[in-house]
């Protein structure tokens, strides 16, 4: 198959989709590469590196995409790189579509197919390309929040692990999933206090099993969040709903009783982010504020360390990559419905019901019945 690998046009965002070892894999099962040129660079792999492996390097967007069917990417296309994208291609990329109807609309009038990193399970129904990037995140979310606490960067003037003689920083989280639970580690690492608030029991528990009582946890309800926000220097939104918006828990009235010089770094952004004064800023201009309260809601936040997250990007999704590419699309998308699951948009139709819900649009199935006749006959070929 041939696969192409433009350069990456949001905002500070400096991952590329694959490591020149994850080209090698590809090259090696007899594919085609197309990098664009300094695709790599900004994750410190230069163009020579996939050149070495075998990759093609081209000049430009517009060649990457004339000469590829499976375009690979980090982040979600910008609307306008969606005017590349034809019925021939298939896309392979995080997406987070319920977030933005106008990129939902614009994959649609493409006619091409894209398939959501963030949808795609395994065969345990996990998904395995989003843990990666929300261990960083929440990670990351904590060594960011503590620099933007600091008061020469306009914050409140607190340590989170605090000193003898004087308190600690109060770290609350949202969500105890692959962000919260990353979130945790580093901010109980750091000495700060820690509350997580989730829905799932099962998640609490083994946080409460691994931490003990150095981390407090709370069941998600709407008035226990109201009287845990308020005591929070830093709070981090970490709240998944799989494929959909995010729910807002946190409410601007709520957010009103918070401190002022309290910092909210809400990763659920990605997905229309869990507090209402969130919108969406970029890494050069990261911070707004609100009644007196700090926001970060960067939604490319693994970008800031990108040669870690090109490595554990390219872990997750070259086995898949491989299958697609191997395969062929309509054969993978009989076979595998982990990937189908991972199907956002099709032939001009979504196909995946949360994103469907949040723009009030009709939903189609990933594959269609001559597509399954179809890929009954390949798959004995591919066999």
């Amino acid at each position: 198959m041939k696969i192409g690998i433009p350069k990456e046009l949001k905002d500070h965002e400096y991952r590329v989709a694959l490591t020149p070892e994850g080209v090698d894999e590809l090259v090696r099962h007899g594919h085609e590469v197309w990098v664009e040129t300094d695709a790599g660079r900004g994750a410190g792999f230069p163009d020579d590196h996939y050149r070495a492996v075998g990759a093609r390097s081209v000049a430009s967007a517009d060649e990457v995409f004339d000469r590829a069917e499976l375009i690979l990417k980090v982040k979600e296309p910008l609307v306008p790189e969606t005017a590349h994208l034809q019925p021939r291609h298939t896309l392979f990329t995080y997406l987070h579509l319920a977030a933005s109807k106008p990129l939902t609309k614009a994959l649609m009038k493409s006619g091409s197919t894209a398939i959501a990193y963030e949808t795609m399970e395994d065969e345990k129904g996990r998904l395995p390309m989003l843990l990666p990037m929300s261990q960083i995140a929440g990670k990351l979310a904590i060594q960011i929040g503590a620099h933007f606490l600091e008061r020469a960067q306009g914050g409140n003037g607190i340590l989170l692990g605090g000193v003898p003689g004087a308190p600690r920083g109060h770290v609350v989280i949202l969500g105890a999933g692959g962000v919260g639970s990353a979130a945790v580690e580093v901010a109980l690492g750091m000495g700060a206090r820690v509350t997580v608030i989730g829905n799932d029991m099962t998640q609490l528990q083994q946080l409460h099993e691994r931490f003990g009582n150095n981390l407090t946890t709370l069941a998600s309800q709407r008035l226990t969040i109201a009287d845990t926000v308020p005591g929070a220097d830093l709070l981090i939104g970490a709240v998944m709903v799989r494929g959909a918006k995010s729910p807002v828990l946190v409410s601007r009235p709520m957010v009103a009783t918070m401190k002022q010089g309290a910092l909210i770094m809400d990763i659920a952004v990605d997905q229309g982010g869990c507090v209402e004064t969130t919108k969406p800023p970029t890494h050069t201009d990261p911070i707004r504020e609100v009644d007196g309260v700090r926001h970060y809601g960067v939604t490319n936040i693994p970008a800031m360390v990108p040669q870690t997250a090109t490595h554990a990007l390219t872990h997750a999704t070259l086995p898949f990559i491989v299958r697609l590419a191997g395969m062929g699309i309509e054969a993978a998308l009989w076979a595998d419905p982990g990937i189908a699951r991972g199907v956002n948009v099709r032939q001009g139709a979504v196909t995946y019901p949360a994103v469907a819900e949040a723009h009030g649009l009709p939903c189609a199935p990933p594959v269609r019945k001559q597509e399954t006749e179809a890929g009954s006959s390949g798959r004995s070929a591919v066999r």
